[in-house]
């Protein structure tokens, strides 16, 4: 069975069990401090799972071309394939990507594997809190070396936009911005990591930690398509143009919309980190 948006801890035992090709991928990060993640993995990881950290592997080096601007400009897509080739990950496997911040990191990867068109990838629901409550086992250390595999670059399953074009369609009815930071920052009242308060005029809020319950889940299905309708307001869907600080938590937000059955939007990776890089862009606040 093929499992291309969430799975649960249960499912992801039986696949483990079955012996079906899978790479598991351990996020967990920390954006005030980027060496927490390297930690929480020594400490406790899935069995087998892989680090994919997102300052190493998940955003361009510098001076490497670069796929988009911001905070955490995307690698190019050849390079990124070439990374999941040498970690040992091949176009056969299903994909499982988790972290320990409420899905706030793991997404970044499973949106950039559909970008490369890989389409079995999951998110682990829950993340590691549920594979705990799920019984499930964990491991420490740094975790194995798998064998290096070629991995091979297959349509775009994901859509990436620019700057200039969502600055070309600002206004216009075929573009609708869902920002997911969080009220404050989308409000220009604090930007803690940025050098311009504000948003990009015309944005909807949408804090990507809405499309988490309680239980530490995505909302169920409907739950997510009611909210995400009443905050489009009569827009259409498939016009979202998904961003935040830098490309990473706008993630949930788009594959909230999938589970929702909205399809899957845009993102801008570059984000509020790249746009308000240039002081000629337009910006707003309240």
């Amino acid at each position: 069975m093929n499992y291309n948006t969430l799975i649960t801890a249960e499912q992801l035992q039986a696949l483990m069990g079955s012996g079906a090709p899978l790479m598991v991928f351990d996020c967990s990060f920390d954006l005030m401090k980027p060496g927490a993640g390297d930690q929480q993995y020594a400490e406790a990881h899935i069995p087998g799972a892989v680090r994919a950290d997102l300052d190493q592997h998940l955003t361009a080096r510098p001076g490497a071309p670069r796929a988009s601007g911001g905070r955490h400009p995307l690698p190019t897509r050849e390079d990124f394939a070439r990374w999941l080739g040498d970690i040992g990950f091949s176009n056969g496997m299903q994909a499982v990507v988790y972290d320990r911040q409420g899905a706030n990191y793991c997404g970044r990867l499973w949106w950039m594997l559909k970008w490369v068109g890989h389409e079995r990838a999951a998110l682990l629901n829950g993340g590691l809190e549920a594979w705990y409550a799920a019984g499930g086992v964990v491991t420490g250390g740094h975790g194995t070396s798998h064998p290096a595999e070629v991995f091979r670059l297959g349509d775009e399953r994901a859509r990436l936009v620019v700057t200039d074009q969502v600055l070309q369609d600002l206004g216009r009815p075929v573009q609708t911005i869902v920002d997911a930071r969080g009220g404050p920052r989308f409000r220009g009242e604090v930007e803690p990591l940025d050098p311009v308060a504000g948003h990009i005029p015309g944005a909807l809020n949408r804090p990507f930690a809405d499309n988490i319950g309680a239980d530490g889940r995505f909302k169920p299905a409907e739950t997510l398509r009611q909210e995400f309708m009443g905050l489009l307001a009569g827009r259409a869907p498939d016009t979202v143009v998904h961003h935040c600080g830098s490309g990473v938590s706008a993630v949930p937000n788009i594959l909230a919309m999938e589970v929702a059955g909205l399809g899957r939007q845009a993102l801008y990776a570059g984000s509020w980190s790249e746009w308000c890089s240039d002081a000629a862009r337009p910006c707003a606040q309240g």
